[in-house]
């Protein structure tokens, strides 16, 4: 399979046509070889319109939505990254080119080796991958951008408390088949905007509280 092909497809027939129109967004996803980032046995998938499962029950997103997160918090040189669910590093890599600096957390080991690997390989060295559930870690310091990567049924304020000044929380709320996407804004202050980007349905976050069961 024609891969350079597949990557330019990818960019014309899927990213633009989904309103991706911020030219970093689309060069770093030009550039990185996303086949790197999936098992072998679907390389010849990774440019499609589809999800692709990585490990234990993940899924690496596919790449119109993930364009999307990039567009939407437009990290840039200068500025701090945390990101929930680490997943193929895919994400993480594209991130990185965005980005000063990218903290990632995920709850598998498998998938915090199998990323650092693929990070490495590339020479992407600004991202610092930790395992751990991120429903329960305890974060010290801000980030001006969070991107969480799987979706929270119920919305849980506690990473957009994370937020440095003027930051920006890219999250999926709600329950399929219909979750939206945010994003997520801090003011100078103490104040949060939101702001309903699209809906989609991805999976859920590892260990993310569900809404409370309807009683008749």
């Amino acid at each position: 399979m024609d891969l350079d092909n597949a990557r330019a497809q990818m960019i014309s027939q899927q990213l633009r046509t989904w309103d991706v129109s911020d030219q970093r967004v689309l060069e770093v996803m030009a550039d990185l070889p996303r086949e790197r980032f999936v098992p072998p046995a679907f390389s010849s998938l990774a440019y499609a319109d589809i999800g692709i499962p990585v490990a234990a029950g993940q899924h690496m997103l596919q790449p119109k939505i993930q364009a999307r997160i990039l567009q939407a918090v437009a990290p840039d040189a200068n500025e701090a990254v945390l990101e929930i669910g680490t997943g193929s590093g895919y994400l993480t890599a594209c991130l990185a080119r965005l980005a000063g600096s990218v903290m990632s957390v995920d709850i598998d080991p498998a998938c915090t080796a199998a990323a650092g690997e693929r990070l490495a390989a590339l020479n992407i060295g600004n991202v610092k991958l930790e395992t751990a559930d991120a429903m329960e870690a305890e974060f010290e310091r801000s980030f001006d951008v969070i991107v969480v990567s799987g979706a929270l049924p119920v919305y849980d304020p506690r990473f957009e408390q994370r937020l440095a000044p003027g930051g920006r929380l890219f999250v999926v709320v709600g329950s399929p088949p219909a979750r939206e996407a945010w994003l997520v804004t801090r003011g100078s202050g103490e104040g949060y905007a939101r702001e309903v980007l699209f809906e989609t349905d991805i999976p859920s976050l590892a260990n993310a509280p569900e809404p409370d069961a309807f009683v008749f």
